[in-house]
């Protein structure tokens, strides 16, 4: 019920503000660290830029389910993918090691 209530919403910080509600969600979303900030930028890209995965897909060349993976963190990319993904957004990928 929380997901249909969530998914009416305008724009992604309304959705992600409304779903970090939730103690589960919120728990999970922390765990996941890096690898989803990195899903979070690539999701917060294609909504802005009013792309469906479907025609994310199209623009890279792979099939919607590759983006839908992708997004729900399934799938472990390359660096070659993810360099298509923030082409295909207009942004630029960037990769960085930091010192603990």
């Amino acid at each position: 019920m929380l997901f249909r209530k969530c998914m009416r919403k305008k724009n992604y910080k309304q959705l992600k503000r409304e779903l970090l509600k939730d103690k589960v969600i919120k728990q999970a979303y922390e765990k996941l660290g890096p690898e989803f900030a990195v899903i979070e930028m690539i999701i917060r890209k294609r909504i802005e830029k009013g792309l469906t995965q479907k025609e994310l897909a199209q623009k890279i060349g792979t099939k919607q389910s590759a983006i839908s993976r992708l997004e729900s963190g399934t799938y472990n990319p390359s660096l070659s993918f993810l360099q298509k993904v923030g082409e295909a957004l207009d942004a630029k990928l960037k990769i960085s090691l930091a010192e603990k």
